[in-house]
């Protein structure tokens, strides 16, 4: 059986993105973040909109991205 996804907002998403060794990179327009992570070249992308809950697909792609499960993830949240 495959893991729920939470419904999660971008501040939340980027919390993760750093304690697995992403750093922000630069802004793409104004609500575009590009986080980088030097030891293995991934980068993602996270859309920042203050108080939303990212759409499941992008939740999904962004994980894709980072190369983690929702599992991990989850883990790494709390």
């Amino acid at each position: 059986m495959s893991p729920k996804f939470p419904a999660v907002t971008s501040d939340e998403v980027i919390k993760v993105l750093q304690k697995i060794g992403f750093r922000f990179r630069r802004q793409s327009g104004s609500s575009h973040a590009i986080y980088y992570r030097d030891s293995d070249k991934r980068r993602t992308v996270v859309p920042v909109h203050k108080g939303k809950n990212l759409k499941r697909k992008t939740f999904k792609s962004i994980l894709s991205d980072s190369n983690i499960t929702v599992d991990e993830f989850n883990n790494l949240r709390e």
